[in-house]
């Protein structure tokens, strides 16, 4: 198992919409090497690592 970018609390942007939000949980998703994360703003659907991006203060 890696290490996750991201983590719970953390403030990053949907780089489809560049959309703020902020990481709910995460999950690390054995059979595909690597984390989902559920936002606050879309709980009932989760983002992959590549979905999301670093938020730039």
């Amino acid at each position: 198992m890696r290490e996750k970018i991201f983590h719970d609390g953390e403030m990053v942007n949907i780089r489809g919409t560049n959309e703020l939000v902020t990481i709910l949980k995460s999950h690390y998703v054995e059979n595909m090497k690597r984390y989902s994360y559920v936002v606050n703003k879309y709980p009932s659907t989760f983002f992959f690592e590549e979905e999301l991006s670093k938020h730039e203060k």
